[in-house]
């Protein structure tokens, strides 16, 4: 529940489309993705807009932080480069506009489906039955593991009960970490 700020004049602070811009500005350096077009970044702002609308607190950190970007930078925020804007944005990480700001991106950004695409992510599987047969093991772009030792070189030493080969696994036991039938005779229990 939003409770009014104490001086009316806060409560009457609205977003003009120029901090809009700043703030769109702020999620491309501070998440940044070469590849993202503007739209998942302009929803995102968007979001974070509407989270700030419902909450007097938020809204009010949120113009004062985007307004505190321009004083910090000397110029506007929106013209700086991408590593000047960096270097600003690293100042505040610390206030609550950016904490607030950070915490609502992070969902938001990566929960888009445009997002979803670029990367590659098929999206929720829970209802298509999970991921083990949709993908789990298609990661095409990394490199297969190497193991290597030295040439020379003695594998380390396996603590006790390590094996070397292949385990056989008594049926019984395949599946659950129950005990099997032979293993859950009870003993005289003794207090």
């Amino acid at each position: 529940m939003a409770f009014p700020a104490k001086f009316p004049s806060l409560n009457a602070m609205e977003m003009t489309d120029e901090a809009r811009q700043t703030l769109v500005r702020v999620l491309r350096v501070a998440f940044p993705h070469e590849n993202f077009p503007d739209g998942p970044y302009e929803r995102t702002a968007d979001k974070i807009l509407v989270e700030a609308d419902a909450e007097t607190w938020f809204r009010v950190a949120l113009i004062q932080g985007l307004q505190s970007l321009d004083q910090l930078s000397d110029k506007s925020f929106c013209s700086l480069n991408d590593d000047e804007a960096l270097r600003v944005l690293r100042r505040v990480e610390g206030t609550e506009f950016f904490g607030f700001v950070r915490r609502t991106a992070a969902l938001g950004l990566y929960d888009d489906e445009e997002v979803w695409e670029i990367l590659g992510y098929q999206g929720p599987s829970f209802d298509l039955g999970g991921y083990v047969h949709r993908g789990f093991n298609d990661l095409d772009w990394l490199p297969e593991p190497r193991i290597l030792y030295p040439e020379g070189e003695d594998l380390p030493e396996l603590g006790p009960g390590a094996h070397l080969g292949p385990q056989t696994v008594n049926v019984a036991d395949e599946s659950t970490n129950q005990p099997s039938a032979e293993q859950a005779e009870m003993g005289e229990v003794k207090k």
